[in-house]
């Protein structure tokens, strides 16, 4: 393996273990305070660090074999949109806003951590094909989604006390993650002709 790939091995393995980490905190406080938005942001933290493990794998192998990953990346981008939708009929059924406070205050912590590892893997989304591009699109979306919960939670706290403003944005994120989705299914596509 050359310095590149190495580089970028450890980066995404960095970027692995501090989105399991923030994972335990953000679903714990999801549970806490019934928050939809948390619920697929916390799940989001699952799948990147599924995703960024994947990609510290498969750095070592082929390119039509890294093409083949970024495929399957694709789908599993999908999962938290499918858990959210499914959160999101709860809340639908049982429409209490949650605590914004703790809203506003998770979404900041897991905007820190989305923008520090979206920061890690800017250097590198452009080495290894969809499988970095990936990891750095992922990261880049959750960062936006983060503002959006901290935003909820502040509506939600003194303008409109709903669950509509975490719900929204809890939609909004499944949205984000069905195009990087696309994007990242795309790439891989493009690659794998290339390759085959």
């Amino acid at each position: 393996m050359n310095a590149e790939v190495d580089g970028t091995r450890r980066i995404v393995l960095i970027v692995a273990l501090l989105n399991l980490a923030y994972f335990g905190v953000e679903f714990a406080v999801a549970l806490s305070i019934g928050s939809v938005s948390l619920f697929a942001d916390s799940v989001d933290f699952l799948e990147d660090t599924s995703v960024n493990l994947l990609i510290f794998v498969a750095l070592a192998w082929s390119a039509k074999s890294r093409a083949r990953v970024g495929m399957l990346l694709a789908l599993i981008l999908l999962i938290p949109g499918l858990a959210t939708l499914w959160t999101a009929y709860g809340k639908f059924v049982d429409p209490v806003p949650p605590q914004p406070f703790a809203l506003a205050l998770t979404g900041l912590g897991a905007l820190a951590v989305n923008l520090t590892c979206a920061t890690m893997l800017a250097a590198y989304r452009h080495h290894s094909g969809s499988l970095t591009k990936a990891a750095f699109l992922s990261a880049r979306n959750d960062a936006v989604a983060n503002i959006g919960i901290i935003a909820a939670g502040l509506v939600t706290a003194f303008v409109w006390h709903s669950a509509w403003p975490d719900l929204i944005v809890g939609l909004a994120i499944a949205a984000l993650n069905a195009d990087a989705a696309r994007e990242v299914w795309e790439a891989a596509r493009e690659e794998h002709q290339a390759h085959a």
